[in-house]
């Protein structure tokens, strides 16, 4: 049917100009593509960030963060803006860059044609699994309820999951829940 997509609130679109137009956080390195711009930079395909956490994840279970907009420098995505959601409103949290912000485009144009053979509205969303160091796009389904729900895993996805391959949630949240939590690798250590 159709991806429709979300309307990020005011005060989270405003952080992101507010941050394209500071000298400090164009400093940070996520930052590096923006300093160096062809164009005007402008944010563009706002999704809302859910984090999921826990042994048994459950889409119910995901919490809204925040907000991520991939930012445009013409015609090309030169990297993403992350604001987190406040007692008062939003503010700018980071840029990013990397393999997941070429990703996250991958991903988006496969879901405009996954929606093209869809009979029902979707609504992409971004999902973060902390424990796994994983990200997917999800399409949320809101007329059909959370089993009509798909994920789409971003590179690099963790072992076990093929990045950009659509999975039904409720087929790939038991895969993720058995996958080893990620560790952090500590220096020094073998």
């Amino acid at each position: 049917m159709t991806l429709q997509t979300p309307q990020p609130p005011p005060s989270a679109l405003r952080a992101v100009l507010t941050a394209l137009d500071s000298e400090d956080a164009l400093r940070q390195p996520g930052a590096a593509a923006l300093r160096h711009r062809a164009g005007p930079l402008l944010p563009a395909h706002p999704l809302a960030v859910h984090v999921l956490d826990g042994p048994r994840p459950e889409l119910t279970a995901a919490r809204r963060t925040g907000w991520r907009f991939l930012i445009k420098d013409g015609t090309e995505v030169a990297a993403a803006a992350e604001v987190v959601q406040g007692v008062e409103g939003h503010a700018f949290s980071h840029f990013t860059a990397g393999p997941y912000l070429d990703s996250t485009v991958r991903a988006l144009r496969q879901a405009w044609q996954l929606a093209q053979t869809s009979r029902s509205r979707q609504q992409p969303r971004l999902l973060t699994f902390p424990g796994q160091y994983a990200t997917a796009l999800w399409l949320h389904t809101p007329d059909a309820g959370p089993g009509a729900d798909q994920l789409i895993p971003l590179a690099p996805a963790p072992l076990g999951v093929t990045a950009h391959r659509a999975y039904p949630a409720v087929d790939l949240l038991p895969v993720l829940a058995r996958a080893p939590l990620a560790r952090p690798l500590l220096l020094g250590s073998s």
